[in-house]
């Protein structure tokens, strides 16, 4: 057929050569560009057997048929495509002719990407290496403020212990007359306060007590008396850990009946220390951790231990000597009488010191070593320490 052969060759130049085949490409684009106009102005021949438009093109036969020729005539079966879907194979094949092949395509796209990618790289490189010196500069900074501070508390140091090494010499080698009572010119004569005691023979001088209590407690070098609880005085309603160290309130509906004791509290949630105290120097420190009710303190071995009246309760008798916390509450307590205690901060621990020779018993903050109460009292027999929970759970702790 006259018309076939410009569609054949800009077909067959274009799927065989248009790709990896550069030599055909410009054949492909002047077959195209001659034969397209003819196509879409209705001026192609009809097909010779059925008189119609010869509008389909048959892969099999590589000639152009009309429809007719496509369902019922020779070509029925054979793998045919709609003129028009061809005619866009081929504008869109002359595109890419055009623009160069797919490889060159694919290089160019990737040059650019590459680029992209480099060029990024290069700015977060110099941004890293902006925030690198930033940061130096920095650790530079802290370090030397540091070392500034460092060498200030250092010397602070220095300077505090001195003090104490001479508060220390002049507590142990000046009379206690000589420690109260001062000469002051134009100021009249000393009296009496609340915090300081001038009587000539100081023995009940807050002041000094306060700087012995800070001497002694240095003196222990943290050092503790190992205590543990005696399971045969633990009362109802608290457990003991099986190293006797830590006692736990309980509901009743938990509470496990107890074994008869002629030692054991049967009605108060209170226990005892296995060691009797009457001699020396001692100390120790209880855990209290978030209980918001405990007592910690010491008593007599002859204290009460059955009923529910104030001769077993600690704190509400003679026998009993314990620094008290109900819910934020803070009071010494004995017979029956409560001094309350300003705390400024929630302890986390109380530290018991007893100091036989000097009868004194302090109440601290081992923390930070701040007294929290201490008074000075004739003990008439061997002291226990003494311990109550309602809250939570309390810990003897060893250094």
């Amino acid at each position: 057929m006259a018309g076939d052969q410009p569609i054949f060759t800009v077909l067959s130049d274009v799927e065989l050569k248009g790709e990896g085949h550069p030599e055909g490409t410009g054949a492909a684009r002047t077959a195209a560009s001659d034969n397209e106009s003819g196509i879409f102005s209705g001026e192609c021949e009809l097909c010779e057997e059925h008189q119609a438009e010869l509008d389909w093109f048959c892969a099999s036969e590589q000639k152009l048929i009309c429809s007719h020729c496509a369902i019922v005539g020779p070509c029925r079966g054979h793998a045919v495509t709609p003129l028009s879907t061809r005619v866009s194979t081929v504008r869109v094949c002359e595109v890419c002719v055009s623009f160069g092949t797919g490889d060159e395509l694919r290089g160019r796209a990737r040059e650019q990407v590459l680029a992209q990618v480099s060029a990024a790289r290069e700015a977060l490189e110099e941004e890293e290496q902006r925030l690198l010196e930033e940061v130096q500069r920095e650790e530079e900074r802290v370090e030397q403020c540091l070392l500034t501070q460092r060498a200030h508390w250092k010397q602070a140091l220095a300077n505090l212990s001195q003090t104490r090494s001479r508060l220390v010499h002049t507590l142990t080698h000046t009379p206690d007359s000589q420690l109260a009572v001062r000469e002051a010119e134009g100021v009249g004569e000393p009296c009496d306060t609340e915090q300081l005691n001038l009587n000539p023979t100081c023995s009940d001088s807050r002041l000094l007590r306060g700087l012995w209590a800070t001497a002694v407690l240095l003196g222990q070098n943290g050092e503790t008396s190992y205590f543990k609880f005696d399971e045969r005085t633990v009362g109802p309603l608290l457990t003991l850990s099986q190293d006797l160290f830590t006692l736990t309130f309980t509901n009743k509906k938990s509470r496990q009946p107890c074994a008869y004791d002629p030692a054991r509290f049967d009605s108060w949630p209170n226990a005892l220390g296995s060691q009797a105290l009457s001699s020396g120097t001692h100390c120790w420190v209880v855990d209290v951790g978030q209980s918001a009710a405990f007592k910690v303190g010491v008593c007599y071995a002859s204290l009460e231990r059955k009923g529910s009246g104030n001769g077993a309760r600690l704190g509400y008798n003679s026998q009993s000597w314990v620094l008290s916390n109900y819910d934020g509450d803070y009071s010494f307590c004995h017979a029956e009488k409560k001094v309350p205690l300003q705390v400024v901060k929630k302890p986390q621990k109380i530290g018991v010191l007893l100091d036989w020779p000097s009868q004194t018993l302090l109440f601290y903050e081992p923390d930070s070593n701040a007294i929290l109460y201490s008074i000075t009292q004739t003990f008439t027999a061997p002291l226990l320490p003494a311990c109550a929970v309602t809250d939570q759970s309390i810990t003897i702790v060893h250094k």
